[in-house]
């Protein structure tokens, strides 16, 4: 319910409401007051959060697209350039775009970190020519990371840890995020964050310029779904694997860094989320002409993957548990475990999910999980790898 809050909450700043979407957390609060213990009244609802979830990742892309486009295929550059800086992580697009507005012209290159990557890739936000591309990986590096950066960082929304002594006078937070004694903005008036950054050094030189692509959206993929669908029936494309949740600072996730390079040739990675960060800077190559890993955006454009799906199994006529896809998702918090649920609510079968189950997955849980879905935790890389592709 936390999860799905979030991206209501994204969508609702962006204009985006549903008065059902709202009237089902009231309802849903009502229910778990009432103490239930039933477990076929648990699963039941927790598919029902996962239906409107779907809703709700459905509001925040009719909200980004509705304003800043469709995300399009673009070279993001991952190495930073000479000048003064801001960084900028979270995943709040509209204080992105008011701090472009607001930095324009100033001479201050601002740069991605963590979940606000997919960003380059909207064309309202990436005409802004000094979005000078994404600095950093993901959420729990962010202290070294930061204590590197030479510039001012914005925190939106979430994700923040505690700030070291080395850049605490120059990280400013706004949104939902709230830190002690650091500076929030509440008014989307980031003069204190700009004037942080030119009082920076900034960086003294570019660094050898290197390149990612991102922007894989649903639309992206579906432009291209004729050559998608000729290469599956050529035998060109064996299988589809989506690879992607959140990451996290735990022992066990270079698990998904090692299954992305096990992937055979002829297979397409899709991935979303942070959990990218363990293999999007890897070189996958393509087949024939369509890239090897597709990079859908951030967590809540699971719901991208969805239409993707359905509209490959349309294509096939044929089940989406019957295309060739598997999915192995890693799951940090709440949004992620939101998005399980939905996944769970179209009953899609077979899901793998790690690197370790959800301390409310107990034995009862995980039984049904099993039963109705196959969900099953991740185990060995060669030994997960050889089941899924049969």
């Amino acid at each position: 319910l936390k999860g799905m809050a979030a991206y209501v909450d994204h969508a609702v700043i962006l204009g985006v409401e549903d008065d059902d979407i709202s009237a089902f957390f009231h309802d849903t609060l009502d229910f778990l007051a009432r103490d239930v213990s039933d477990v076929d009244a648990l699963v039941t609802r927790a598919l029902l959060v996962g239906e409107k979830n779907l809703r709700a990742m459905e509001m925040l892309d009719q909200a980004n697209t509705g304003k800043y486009g469709h995300p399009e295929p673009t070279q993001v550059r991952v190495t930073p350039v000479k000048g003064k800086c801001i960084l900028v992580s979270g995943h709040d697009l509209k204080d992105l775009e008011e701090l472009l507005k607001q930095t324009e012209g100033k001479g201050i290159n601002v740069y991605t970190h963590g979940e606000m990557l997919p960003c380059l890739a909207y064309p309202e936000l990436k005409k802004y020519s000094h979005l000078a591309g994404n600095y950093g990986g993901a959420w729990q590096d962010q202290a070294k990371e930061f204590d590197a950066f030479p510039g001012a960082i914005l925190m939106t929304t979430n994700c923040i840890q505690k700030p070291r002594e080395s850049y605490k006078n120059r990280i400013f937070t706004c949104g939902l995020v709230h830190w002690p004694d650091t500076v929030h903005i509440s008014d989307r008036n980031f003069a204190p964050v700009i004037d942080a950054a030119l009082a920076a050094d900034g960086f003294a030189e570019d660094e050898p310029a290197k390149f990612i692509t991102i922007g894989f959206g649903r639309n992206a993929v579906m432009s291209v779904a004729d050559k998608v669908i000729e290469a599956v029936k050529a035998g060109k494309i064996r299988r589809f694997f989506l690879i992607g949740g959140c990451d996290g600072a735990k022992s066990g996730r270079n698990y998904y860094t090692a299954l992305a390079r096990a992937v055979p040739d002829d297979c397409v990675i899709m991935t979303l989320a942070c959990g990218k960060y363990r293999f999007n800077k890897l070189e996958f190559g393509d087949i024939d002409g369509i890239p090897r890993l597709l990079d859908i955006g951030q967590c809540n454009d699971a719901y991208s993957a969805v239409q993707i799906a359905v509209a490959l199994a349309g294509a096939f006529e044929c089940g989406v548990n019957d295309l060739p896809l598997s999915i192995v998702l890693s799951w940090y918090e709440q949004k992620a475990v939101c998005i399980l649920l939905t996944l769970l609510h179209l009953n899609l079968q077979g899901m793998r999910i790690g690197p370790s189950l959800p301390a409310f997955v107990g034995p009862n849980v995980l039984n049904v999980l099993v039963d109705k879905f196959g969900l099953t935790p991740i185990g060995e890389v060669e030994a997960d790898l050889a089941a899924m592709l049969g």
